[in-house]
């Protein structure tokens, strides 16, 4: 194989984070539904993925929340058309990880502006999610429905 026919991935992880039966969804600030989490810094290439989770469960969703993370329960490629001008589109891959809010209050950060708790039982991703992101959550969903 060439390197021509290589591609580019950054590598994200995401939380599909639960409480009650309902699973935490968040709006970006520019208008995207999405899971808490996102990609690892370029300082993070030694640092385990459970620092990473912890570092962006932090950035947003705050220092008052107690929870727990299990394993990667879904694997999702998304594409996106980055938000800043001049960036190209990127590709993620991106490890899905179950999570558990134990406690606490969530602060959203300053690059989301709306989260939703939506019922596992009934939630309709494609209305609010798209491209691998919709598949992941839909995966995710199948697995959780059918247990």
């Amino acid at each position: 194989m060439s390197v021509e026919q290589k591609d580019t991935y950054f590598v994200a992880v995401k939380v599909f984070l639960e409480k009650d039966g309902k699973l935490l969804i968040l709006r970006d600030k520019f208008g995207d539904w999405d899971l808490p989490g996102g990609r690892i810094r370029k300082d993070e290439f030694t640092v385990s993925l459970d620092e990473v989770i912890k570092r962006k469960m932090l950035e947003e969703l705050g220092d008052e929340i107690q929870y727990e993370i299990g394993e990667a329960k879904v694997f999702m490629r998304h594409q996106r058309v980055e938000q800043v001008p001049g960036l190209p589109t990127v590709r993620i891959f991106a490890l899905g990880y179950a999570g558990v809010l134990k406690s606490g209050i969530i602060h959203l950060s300053d690059l989301h502006i709306e989260m939703l708790w939506v019922s596992i039982d009934t939630f309709d991703p494609a209305k609010y999610f798209e491209g691998g992101w919709l598949t992941g959550v839909e995966e995710y969903l199948k697995v959780r429905r059918n247990r």
